[in-house]
């Protein structure tokens, strides 16, 4: 093919609080002769996650932060324009890190590389980066591996509308629990969660007596909670963790992940002594050996109607800022995509 010039967006300086559209920078550059091995993807979908936000600080994590200067790290879906890999020909879907940018040189090949075909069965495509994406895989493991819910138990999911908390709240319903019960913060989120997403309660969080409420909720307390948020919410489940109680810590999207101390602690943490529950954190990429076979049990239920799936879409390159702002300011219901193009 002939040149092609591609629009990315790189980090121009590292934000000490929200994201704002100046701490990006569009670049405008030629795509590059492919190498042997190398494809060409022209990028469909962004995914967004709240991890990304914590990519941007200049501190030790779990993955290297984005540099200043580089493309903004981000998963996506995109289709095959040119290939020189025979595993990847043109047309193909396909999945995994590809950055904010239109369009991306990939190498599949490279033992490094998370990119994978988008499997002929999924259906629609963007259940690959929502139920069957990093977020809805981050919902299961942390359900099934942390959580455990057993049949009778009363399961608390904050963020119950995010695109991870709709998903564990779900799972846990499948699994057996007997109650579920979310947080969300508007009136329109609250009544997705219980007419959509099958809940059987979704408590305002920001409510000032959330604490009193979640209590309401589950006079005999909460056997599984699944905390999205971390912060003073969190604090009033494990106010109401019961006996014996397991609490997956999925996310502390309260805390904006800015690099700086959390305003708020936790006061009520001896209550996991007495109450002899366990509060645990995880990864998702803990459990990626298993990725292929949760993708198909989540798949599964999504194309049974078991697991009801929603995306909140923005449309252009210059929106991924926003798109990423949205889930820090509870705007997002499900999970927040940015759409480029559409496949040929």
């Amino acid at each position: 093919m002939g040149s092609t010039m591609n629009r990315r967006l790189v980090l121009q300086s590292r934000p000490e609080g929200a994201v704002t559209d100046d701490s990006f920078r569009v670049e405008v550059v030629e795509v590059p002769t492919l190498g042997v091995g190398q494809i060409l993807v022209r990028n469909l979908w962004l995914a967004f996650e709240p991890a990304q936000r914590g990519w941007l600080n200049d501190i030790r994590s779990y993955t290297p932060p984005v540099a200043i200067g580089a493309v903004m790290r981000s998963w996506g879906l995109g289709q095959v324009a040119a290939s020189e890999h025979g595993d990847s020909p043109a047309g193909s879907l396909v999945h995994g890190t590809v950055n904010w940018q239109e369009w991306a040189v990939l190498d599949p090949g490279d033992p490094k590389s998370d990119l994978e075909l988008v499997p002929g069965d999924v259906g629609d495509p963007r259940l690959i980066l929502s139920a069957a994406g990093i977020t809805g895989l981050t919902a299961y493991f942390g359900m099934t591996e942390i959580g455990r819910p057993q049949p009778g138990d009363t399961v608390l999911v904050t963020a119950a509308a995010g695109a991870t908390g709709s998903v564990a709240g779900q799972i846990a319903r499948l699994l057996g629990a007997e109650r579920v019960i979310g947080t969300a913060g508007s009136e329109g989120k609250r009544a997705w969660v219980k007419d959509v997403g099958g809940f059987d309660d979704c408590v305002d969080h920001h409510d000032p007596t959330v604490r009193r409420l979640l209590g309401e909720a589950a006079p005999d307390g909460y056997d599984v909670v699944f905390d999205n948020v971390g912060g003073a919410l969190l604090d009033a489940a494990i106010f109401n963790v019961a006996e014996r109680g397991r609490i997956a810590l999925c996310g502390s999207i309260s805390t904006g992940y800015a690099p700086k101390k959390p305003e708020i602690g936790l006061h009520y943490y001896q209550l996991l002594t007495t109450r002899r529950a366990r509060m645990e954190g995880f990864l998702v990429t803990d459990f990626a050996d298993r990725f292929d076979e949760a993708r198909r049990k989540l798949l599964v239920w999504a194309h049974a109607g078991d697991l009801h799936v929603q995306h909140d879409e923005l449309h252009g390159l210059e929106q991924a800022p926003e798109g990423l702002r949205r889930l820090f300011e509870g705007k997002n219901l499900g999970k927040q995509l940015l759409h480029l193009a559409d496949p040929e």
